[in-house]
């Protein structure tokens, strides 16, 4: 059996379509630290990524690395995205990067990305799940650390913006290990006790770090679950956490949440009489209208002159009763005249008169139909035998009586016009005026044409 013998070629390219089709090395994330960094002239970077296990040769093309927020350098420690593939030419494995970040905030913000992608792919960030804030809650809980500014700012203005509207507030730990847990406590003991129509969840400004608890999963599904509408009040307009993307709504500061959970009582107390001065002039305006109304009518002739104004109607009443009796007899007259009008007609279109009309056209088409038959037939008549005669003088026994014959091929289906149509030796039928002669052609003799 012959041994097959491959090219290097070949089986570098065979060790580079086995990694690049196995999916464990392809689209993942690696720690190392940045060593032997260059940036080529092609803006291609070509490092090596190492950490006290190993090392691992990279290279990051320009296409992908144009759109890095930092600059990479020798020493750095990184979290790079990419696969793992063969350069063919050297033989040589290789990682292929297409993104890379700083490692420490970059791992947080790899958990932020990743957690974010999974809650949206179950659709806790559906518009269609967020409630809406009530216009005037009865009461408002405050999930905060009760010794940051972030509450002082909210109470502030609650109370600045609405002060009957009662604050309950729930003390939590918004930062280190044991935040998440105490903010979905709260969360549910909030929901427990029923006593206030919406929440503000939240804490001032920090690090990613800092404001990591509302990051955490269990976070985002206690403020999902809560049946009381949710406003997030995390950290600085700039800073978003996923408490923010699965609220109900959310504000850009603490104090920004406390605005949006209750209206402005100085605000409504001025719409309030703004409504309360356009509803006493509406009805001013009305109880003005209906006066002048009034005046009007008192002054009318039907209140001052009461009797002229029924004369006056009585008056037009008897009007209105001659016209009446005017157009009714006109009415009798024209359908009197319409009646008489319809009655000759009738008298006119009666069956016996019209019977005996018809008699006499039909008697009178009668005699026109038989002269015109009679006519027809004499015609007929006259035509047949003219026929008759034409026929008579045109008849071939007729012709063979005056001494003529006609001459056919023995089958008598061909008559014979010239000698040129016959041989001699054939069989010819000669029909006469009384009968048939069966011939045979002994001679043929043509007659020469001898004129002029």
């Amino acid at each position: 059996m012959e041994q097959k013998v491959l090219s290097i070629r070949d089986v570098n390219r065979y060790i580079k379509m086995k990694l690049e089709g196995d999916g464990n090395l392809q689209d993942i994330w690696i720690r190392g630290e940045i060593s032997n960094f260059t940036r080529h002239s092609s803006g291609h970077m070509y490092f090596t990524l190492k950490d006290e296990s190993g090392r691992l040769k990279c290279i990051m093309f320009a296409s992908y690395n144009q759109r890095l927020p930092f600059a990479p350098k020798d020493g750095m420690k990184v979290l790079a995205r990419g696969g793992v593939s063969v350069y063919e030419r050297d033989g040589a494995y290789q990682f292929y990067a297409t993104a890379m970040q700083p490692d420490g905030i970059g791992s947080l913000y790899l958990a932020f990305e990743q957690l974010k992608k999974k809650l949206e792919g179950e659709g806790l960030f559906s518009e269609a799940l967020k409630r809406p804030i009530p216009r005037f809650p009865q009461a408002v809980g405050v999930i905060t650390s009760p010794t940051g500014a972030a509450v002082r700012d909210i109470i502030i203005t609650l109370q600045r913006r609405f002060p009957s509207v009662p604050v309950l507030l729930h003390p939590v730990s918004v930062q280190g290990t044991g935040a998440a847990p105490s903010i979905v406590k709260a969360i549910e003991t909030m929901n427990r006790l029923g006593e206030v129509d919406v929440l503000i969840v939240g804490r001032g400004g920090g690090s990613l770090e800092e404001l990591w608890a509302f990051n955490e999963e269990a976070v985002a599904r206690a403020i999902r679950a809560s049946r009381i509408p949710v406003i997030s009040a995390v950290g600085h307009e700039t800073d978003f956490t996923i408490a923010d993307f699965v609220a109900d709504l959310r504000a850009a500061t603490p104090t920004a949440a406390a605005e949006l959970a209750v209206p402005h009582a100085g605000e409504l107390r001025q719409h309030l009489g703004h409504l309360q001065q356009r509803l006493v002039k509406s009805l001013r305006l009305l109880a003005g209208k209906s006066r002048e109304r009034w005046q009007h009518a008192a002054r009318s002739p039907y209140f001052t002159q009461p009797r002229r104004t029924l004369l006056a109607q009585a008056e037009r009443l008897d009007r209105l009763r001659d016209r009446l009796v005017f157009r009714a007899q006109a009415q009798e007259a024209r359908a009197r005249e319409r009646l008489a009008r319809l009655s000759g007609r009738l008298a006119a279109s009666s069956p016996t008169e019209q019977a005996g009309f018809a008699r006499k056209r039909l008697a009178g088409a009668s005699r026109s139909l038989e002269l015109a038959m009679s006519g027809t037939l004499r015609h007929a008549q006259s035509r047949y035998g003219s026929l008759l005669r034409q026929l008579d003088a045109l008849s071939p026994l007729k012709v063979m009586g005056r001494g003529y014959s006609l001459v056919y091929d023995e089958q008598e289906k061909r008559l014979i016009r010239t000698i040129g149509e016959v041989q001699p030796g054939d069989l010819l039928r000669v029909r006469l005026a009384d009968g048939r002669l069966d011939c045979q052609v002994w001679g043929i003799h043509g007659e020469e044409n001898t004129g002029g």
